[in-house]
């Protein structure tokens, strides 16, 4: 039965997509009706249509494709949820306090190796932000990120000396797709001195790459010092 309230919830528009899949009413490879469509059918907003259908996307159920629209799964796909990690967090769960300092943020056309690396047009803006994060007066982690720009116009008025570029970026622009790499560094001169280490020491380090629906936001390296622990649960 096809609901009509103007008080549906996202909840509701999940398990009625839900039915209509085990039912059999939409079948494998069907594509569904398109956001607007639903939204008129549930008498509710596309808000609460996206919400619901990136849920059961997350969940395995539907893949949801840019200009490609949104069509059922032959089986539900286990997929693992990531969040993006504060590094406050991560220093007050071991015991420290957590402290900040910003080292350099400024506009600049992007580098040949980052165009190339998230497909920017030649010479496109970007903020390269770099930080320090300490545990009370222990080196825990330097940041070096780009912004892209044309993706978070909003970062060119961002005051940085305050609040690190990854906990600005959670709180105002959210994120559609991750990529996540991990390895082993050399310490340079600079990043020797930061994280107080040998040069040439190995340092493990992470780089992640965000987009919103197709475009990049931001790449980032964090390079944490002596004695970091990553444990992750699927």
């Amino acid at each position: 039965m096809t609901q009509t309230s103007d008080t549906t919830s996202y909840k509701d528009i999940k398990q009625t997509v839900l039915r209509r899949i085990r039912s059999g009413q939409w079948q494998p490879d069907t594509l569904l009706p398109n956001e607007q469509e639903l939204a008129v059918e549930f008498s509710c907003t596309r808000t609460t249509v996206n919400r619901a259908l990136r849920e059961l996307a997350n969940e395995g159920f539907l893949e949801r494709r840019r200009k490609a629209g949104t069509r059922v799964l032959s089986a539900p796909q286990r997929q693992a949820r990531f969040t993006i990690p504060l590094v406050r967090d991560e220093v007050e769960a071991t015991g420290g306090t957590y402290r900040y300092a910003l080292v350099s943020a400024e506009t600049q056309p992007a580098p040949d190796w980052l165009a190339a690396r998230l497909a920017l047009t030649p010479g496109q803006s970007v903020m390269h932000v770099r930080c320090m994060h300490y545990s009370g007066n222990t080196p825990f982690q330097f940041e070096d990120r780009w912004i892209v720009i044309d993706s978070v116009p909003q970062v060119e008025q961002a005051d940085f000396s305050g609040i690190g570029p990854n906990d600005w970026l959670v709180q105002t622009v959210p994120f559609t797709n991750v990529e996540l790499t991990f390895l082993a560094s050399r310490a340079d001169t600079t990043l020797a001195g930061f994280l107080d280490v040998p040069e040439g020491e190995p340092v493990f380090t992470a780089e992640r790459i965000t987009w919103l629906q197709g475009q990049p936001v931001t790449f980032a390296k964090m390079y944490f010092a002596a004695g970091y622990r990553m444990t992750t649960e699927f």
